[in-house]
């Protein structure tokens, strides 16, 4: 059985052949044309697949897109689904009144995040004739901070008292369809306190006079409004919770489902690539090669100079280290990688323990002195290595220093030893170091560790050949 091409899935695959048939509809015809092979594909597609798509698309063609779908659903779920570029590019196009419309057929969780894709001023003119109830819903929503539960939560949900009987639990939803049903129907006291829950199918299992307090499970977690996306995806994703309360002072105020973590995890992962990557563009968008340019450019800018660094320090120890050096710089390609790859190994897997939960205060230091530990084993092997192999191709004439073969592999083994131990102490402590001055430790994979790492493992090559060379000179 071959294993799955990650290149070719039927998702990707779909996007594929959906973008070429926009893109053949838009290319050499005329307005009409094109807008009647539009609104075909529009029928034929999801929403959601099209708003995908529509972000391979021109400013104009994503306009021209949404214009052409065929009911007022389809554009909810379409502007819902697609990327903040298209929600711009379309949104400058739409008259108040269509987008008076559009926000009111949405949920208010949701509208809060396309309304963050308008001026502040059209959003105030929004408001203003917006239902009451919509707008003091989703004005709820945005008093609280961008990456908060606050944010991420839905304040329309399905909450009863405990002396309400199945039935008329069912009732009341059969009758409110326009609220989404969770798999957890909540029960409150008499002051509006959060007692327990509910789950959704026992609406249907249960006979329909058996009172709510009879079937109510206790609830175990919870968060605040103002807790922090992270800690809602760790507690979704560790107890398996599919809606999760958001409670002030006691009172159920919001739901997050698990809908709203799924589309957290992805935001998270984009933005955690994006860091690794030493970029600030939007990993899950395309956008244009100028902007791509400018969202890597400053990360490169400190690559750079690390590299002007690391030719000072070469030229620094040439007049100290001849006549090892003419030697010695045929090594700095190999110190340089293994280095690297030593830091990045280390910081990788202390960047995964820490976004899995797997490293507390407890257990931390039991992580670093694993990782280091691992970083004296790799240097002190692969040194021994690297020092057996520059011995021979001494001994093969592929190589030649003063005819001192041993010399030359002692200095080389200490030096990469010494390397590698560097880049593995920064590439333990940088992701510790950002998490507590409250950066995305990812940032530690980046090019400006990188770049640090580079600088720190080479001077400590020279150092330690400088040190291993003056001994054999001396002898």
């Amino acid at each position: 059985m071959e294993s799955p091409n990650l290149m070719d899935s039927r998702t990707s695959h779909l996007d594929d052949v959906l973008g070429e048939r926009l893109e053949a509809a838009f290319l050499h015809q005329t307005a009409d044309v094109h807008a009647h092979e539009v609104a075909k594909i529009a029928s034929e597609y999801s929403a959601i697949d099209l708003a995908y798509a529509a972000s391979r698309l021109p400013a104009r063609g994503r306009v021209i897109l949404y214009e052409n779908l065929p009911n007022w659903e389809a554009k909810v779920n379409f502007i819902i689904g697609t990327d903040d570029s298209s929600r711009t590019y379309i949104f400058r196009e739409l008259p108040d009144e269509e987008l008076l419309e559009l926000v009111g057929r949405m949920p208010a969780d949701e509208a809060v995040w396309v309304l963050d894709n308008m001026p502040d001023r059209r959003v105030r003119r929004l408001f203003e004739r917006l239902k009451p109830q919509q707008a003091a819903a989703i004005a709820e929503l945005q008093r609280h901070g961008r990456y908060s539960a606050g944010r991420l939560m839905t304040n329309e949900f399905f909450a009863f008292t405990s002396d309400v009987t199945i039935g008329e639990a069912a009732d009341y939803i059969r009758n409110h369809p326009g609220i989404d049903l969770t798999r957890r129907i909540f029960i409150l006291g008499p002051e509006g306190e959060l007692q327990g829950y509910v789950p959704s199918r026992n609406l249907i299992i249960n006979p329909r006079d058996l009172s709510l307090q009879q079937v109510m499970q206790p609830i175990h977690h919870t968060v605040t409004p103002d807790t922090s996306r992270e800690e809602v995806v760790d507690l979704a994703e560790r107890y398996n919770i599919t809606a999760l309360p958001v409670v002030d002072g006691g009172k159920l105020v919001g739901v997050i489902t698990y809908e709203d973590v799924i589309q957290v995890l992805q935001d998270l992962a984009d933005e955690t690539i994006a860091q690794m990557a030493g970029t600030l563009e939007d990993v899950s968008a395309h956008e244009s090669i100028a902007k791509r340019f400018f969202s890597r450019a400053p990360w490169l800018v400190v690559t750079l100079c690390g590299g002007l660094i690391n030719a000072a320090n070469m030229a620094y120890f040439e007049s100290t280290l001849s006549p090892w050096m003419a030697f010695m710089v045929f090594f700095v390609p190999l110190i340089t990688g293994m280095s690297g790859n030593v830091g990045v190994q280390c910081s990788t897997v202390l960047v995964r323990s820490m976004a899995i939960g797997e490293i507390a205060s407890s257990t931390r230091a039991g992580a670093i002195s694993k990782e280091i530990w691992l970083g004296l084993i790799t240097g002190l092997v692969f040194g021994i290595l690297c020092g057996v192999a520059v011995l021979g191709l001494n001994a093969l004439g592929v190589h030649h220093l003063s005819a001192n073969g041993l010399a030359a592999g002692v200095v080389i083994s200490a030096g990469l030893f010494g390397a590698c131990v560097a880049a593995s102490l920064l590439g333990v402590f940088s992701p510790l170091f950002f998490a507590r001055i409250g950066i995305d430790p990812a940032v530690s994979s980046g090019p400006i560790v990188t770049a640090f790492n580079d600088v720190f493992s080479m001077i400590m090559y020279f150092l330690i050949a400088k040190g291993v060379s003056t001994l054999f000179l001396l002898g």
